[in-house]
């Protein structure tokens, strides 16, 4: 009982810890994304054609650029995306993969299901060890 206390509560610390460290980069990601839709609406509101303008370019060839049209269903800056932020930031800080250091070398089971061995289990000398985690459809 008092173990599992104590590895709940380091978890816990653990969680409180992450969410102080990346929330200074995710407020960081939030502005970004309200800038980038802020540009994009100025953008169009200073870029809106007269109507002189706008009979000449439909007798000339069509535009290079589609219309701009911001919209709710095409903003950066919605409480959806900056869910996806806030979680893929939580992902990276979490992972167990670092540039520069080990490899991790998760467990894995056979395909009779009976024997568990490590990945690096599998790596033959100084021969790189390649996981392909490909497709066959």
């Amino acid at each position: 009982m008092l173990h599992s206390l104590g590895v709940h509560t380091l978890q816990l610390l653990t969680q409180a810890a992450a969410c102080i460290f990346l929330f200074p980069r995710f407020l960081l990601t939030a502005v970004m994304l309200w800038l980038l839709d802020f540009l994009c609406i100025r953008k169009k509101m200073l870029m809106m054609p007269t109507a002189e303008e706008v009979a000449s370019a439909s007798e000339g060839p069509p535009p290079d650029d589609p219309p701009v049209c911001v919209s709710d269903s095409n903003r950066m800056f919605t409480l959806e995306s900056l869910k996806a932020v806030w979680h893929g930031q939580k992902l990276d800080f979490f992972k167990s993969a670092h540039v520069g250091s080990l490899a991790p070398n998760p467990e894995v089971i056979q395909l009779d299901g009976q024997k568990r061995l490590r990945i690096l289990d599998f790596a033959r000398g100084k021969r790189p060890l390649i996981l392909n985690f490909g497709s066959c459809t």
